[in-house]
């Protein structure tokens, strides 16, 4: 099993999601929750992929925390 910050931001018409760690994997919802689990299939199809192209799964290094400012 693998684990990977994903990150989910608010567009102008929906959510974007991304994986820092996986550069390229990327899925979009038109809520919050819609993404998110649409980045999880993305994230499962890209491990997936470069499994059986050969390639290393890259270990996950990103982080995230919130600061509260002023």
């Amino acid at each position: 099993m693998y684990r990977f910050l994903i990150v989910i931001e608010k567009t102008e018409n929906n959510y974007s999601a991304y994986a820092p760690d996986l550069p390229g994997c990327i899925a979009t919802g038109a809520t919050k929750e819609d993404a998110g689990r649409n980045m999880r299939e993305a994230l499962e199809l890209h491990i997936k992929g470069l499994i059986e192209d050969g390639l290393a799964v890259p270990e996950p290094t990103a982080s995230s925390e919130y600061y509260a400012v002023m």
